[in-house]
């Protein structure tokens, strides 16, 4: 029987890690918490967590994918041996490549009114 899971770390997940660490860290995760799926800093959680939990490695039928990604990523913080301030530096640091990719991902801006035009 297998787990609910996807094959990168899902925002869903977010809100269960709260009270896996410290202070610091369950303060992260109710602010990313509040932000929508798509926002920069929720993308950096979640790419922060792919690291940690090596999602790319994942495969659907592993032990850990059946057992769900929320376990694993309760399972990987629990484990992790450094400190809550070098998680908020990696948080950081995804969030840098996060922003770094975005300003260099041009925009599509659609002409609303001719896509309305064609609808009608």
């Amino acid at each position: 029987m297998y787990a609910e899971n996807e094959l990168l770390f899902p925002p869903s997940v977010i809100p269960k890690l709260g009270g896996s660490r410290g202070e610091a860290w369950r303060k992260l995760v109710d602010h990313i918490t509040g932000l929508p799926e798509d926002h920069p800093e929720s993308l950096a959680f979640s790419l922060m967590m792919m690291r940690l939990d090596i999602c790319l490695e994942c495969e659907t039928d592993s032990y850990r994918a059946m057992r769900g990604c929320a376990a694993c990523a309760l399972q990987t913080l629990r484990r992790y041996k450094g400190p809550d301030s070098e998680l908020l530096q990696k948080y950081k640091a995804a969030l840098n490549d996060v922003q770094a990719h975005l300003a260099n991902v041009p925009v599509v801006q659609l002409d609303l009114p001719l896509v309305q035009a064609r609808a009608a």
